[in-house]
């Protein structure tokens, strides 16, 4: 078995990474409480996901995992993009992103509301070695929420492989199958069974 450290302290996003990894060989190892948080100053989420995964890297001595995801909505030319988990300003709640998305959507029609959920997942080593994959869930934004399951933006984005449901309708498993998170884990595992 495979020990990663988490770079993550964000719980919901750490249940999901070992729901999928754990089973492929890959042991998650919780994120050291005295490892300070780093600061995403990138522009990008690979800029981000990498930064991260370093800073855990050299801290521990171990390698380590990091994400960044972005919801990118048409309609908002991209936004929020790489500012997804700020969108309503820092130290904005879900609740407050996603009523921030809600309004600046406010008005616009079903066919104009598609986007997309990415995330890149970053493995650096303490050598300075690293890679970075991507998983896209293509989809839009529901006028409403829906759902009490999954975070963030998951109970307004409907996915277009369940289009009569949002992510928070979605089982826990059902998530982690077709999930951008879910994709992009998947390909981090055949990436280190090399």
């Amino acid at each position: 078995m495979t020990n990663i450290v988490l770079a993550t302290a964000n719980a919901h996003k750490a249940e999901e990474m070992r729901a999928v990894l754990e089973p492929l060989g890959i042991h998650l190892l919780a994120r050291p409480d005295d490892v300070a948080e780093v600061d995403e100053t990138e522009s990008t989420l690979e800029g981000n996901a990498l930064l991260k995964a370093h800073a855990l890297a050299r801290a521990t001595g171990t390698p380590a995992i990091a994400d960044d995801t972005g919801l990118f909505v048409d309609a908002l030319d991209g936004a929020p993009g790489v500012y997804s988990a700020r969108y309503a300003g820092e130290g904005a709640s879900y609740d407050d992103n996603v009523e921030k998305l809600l309004g600046e959507l406010r008005g616009v029609a079903r066919p104009a509301r598609g986007a997309r959920f990415r995330t890149v997942i970053a493995v650096a080593y303490p050598t300075g070695e690293d890679f970075w994959v991507e998983g896209v869930l293509e989809g839009s934004v529901a006028e409403q929420r829906r759902g009490t399951s999954g975070f963030g933006y998951d109970p307004v984005f409907i996915p277009d492989e369940a289009p009569e449901r949002t992510l928070a309708e979605l089982s826990a498993a059902e998530k982690n199958q077709l999930s951008h998170r879910g994709r992009a884990l998947r390909f981090v595992a055949n990436r280190l069974a090399k």
